[in-house]
């Protein structure tokens, strides 16, 4: 009696082990399917509103695009980015990861379409130079991405391409630079770093107070390094946009943003925040890599930035 009683059980143990691991598999191939069909096609647009005018000033519109790591196949990105123009921004800031794709340049440069007609400015980020290579797409929970550009010293994306196209419209190249644009009737000075995350920034080369005389002052950068943030804040740049983290791209309920691929602090991975004396905003960007095809709790996003005078 006793070995029949012990063989009921196991088997017993054995059905609901089975059941559970069922169970769990379908819940995983659910939210997976979720993640990378859904989510990462579910686009939403930020509004933020900022007193950071002079005394008087209109309301000036500042669109902030990141991360498309756009591929010639993605059709409602491209569309979806297109139509962002209907917003009426008077300003354009894009900071970076716009590739995902040798041929994607010109893909890239007809989403943007009208915008290019509107004041821009750029910089670029480590994935417009350097392609996607397939990895475990789990890494980043334990390590920085960084390290995977330690051998790659030649870029092999049409960076080159992309940044002439944007300055043929007019845009900004803020590599490394500074420069100056009119928008919405106020003259705004710009500084700007290349990308941290594969050791391009050369803050020294815009070093210095920027213009006090200027309306607004914007600081520009793919990675929202702190090392780089200090520097821009300290030398007067009212407003840091920054691009990089995807805003964690795969997101805890209740929790938020595991790991943020940089130095800046999980809170601040994503959104709007104060930065010292200056404002941050990190976009959580729109796309994600061809091989890492998947957002949870973080959707594909860009930025309506209202900046009004201060009351």
């Amino acid at each position: 009696m006793r070995t029949v009683r012990r063989g009921v059980r196991v088997s017993g143990l054995g059905k609901t082990i089975g059941r559970a691991a069922a169970i769990t598999t379908a819940v995983g191939v659910a939210g997976f399917g979720y993640a990378s069909v859904i989510e990462r096609n579910w686009f939403r647009l930020r509004h933020y509103e900022i007193p950071l005018l002079p005394e008087g000033a209109r309301r000036l519109r500042v669109l902030h695009l990141s991360d498309a790591h756009l591929t010639p196949g993605r059709r409602m990105l491209m569309d979806w980015i297109r139509g962002l123009d209907d917003y009426r921004p008077d300003l354009v800031v894009n900071t970076g990861d716009s590739l995902g794709h040798p041929d994607a340049v010109e893909p890239f440069i007809d989403a943007l379409g009208p915008l290019l007609d509107r004041p821009g400015a750029f910089v670029y980020g480590s994935n417009d130079l350097f392609s996607p290579r397939l990895k475990n797409p789990a890494r980043y929970l334990w390590r920085d991405s960084k390290t995977d550009y330690g051998e790659r010293s030649v870029p092999d994306l049409p960076w080159e391409d992309l940044g002439a196209a944007m300055s043929a419209s007019g845009w900004l190249d803020l590599n490394n630079g500074t420069g100056y644009l009119k928008a919405g009737g106020l003259d705004i000075a710009f500084g700007g770093v290349h990308d941290s995350h594969i050791d391009m920034d050369r803050y020294d080369d815009i070093a210095g107070p920027a213009d006090p005389t200027a309306d607004l002052r914007l600081g520009v950068l793919h990675s929202p390094e702190p090392a780089n943030l200090d520097r821009f804040e300290a030398d007067g740049y009212q407003l840091l946009l920054a691009g990089h983290t995807h805003g964690g791209q795969i997101c805890m309920p209740f929790y938020g943003t595991l790991v943020t691929n940089c130095g800046i602090d999980r809170r601040r991975a994503w959104g709007l925040n104060r930065y010292g004396d200056a404002w941050l905003h990190v976009s959580g960007g729109l796309g994600t890599s061809p091989y890492a095809p998947v957002r949870f709790c973080c959707r594909p996003e860009a930025s309506l930035i209202d900046l009004v005078a201060r009351g």
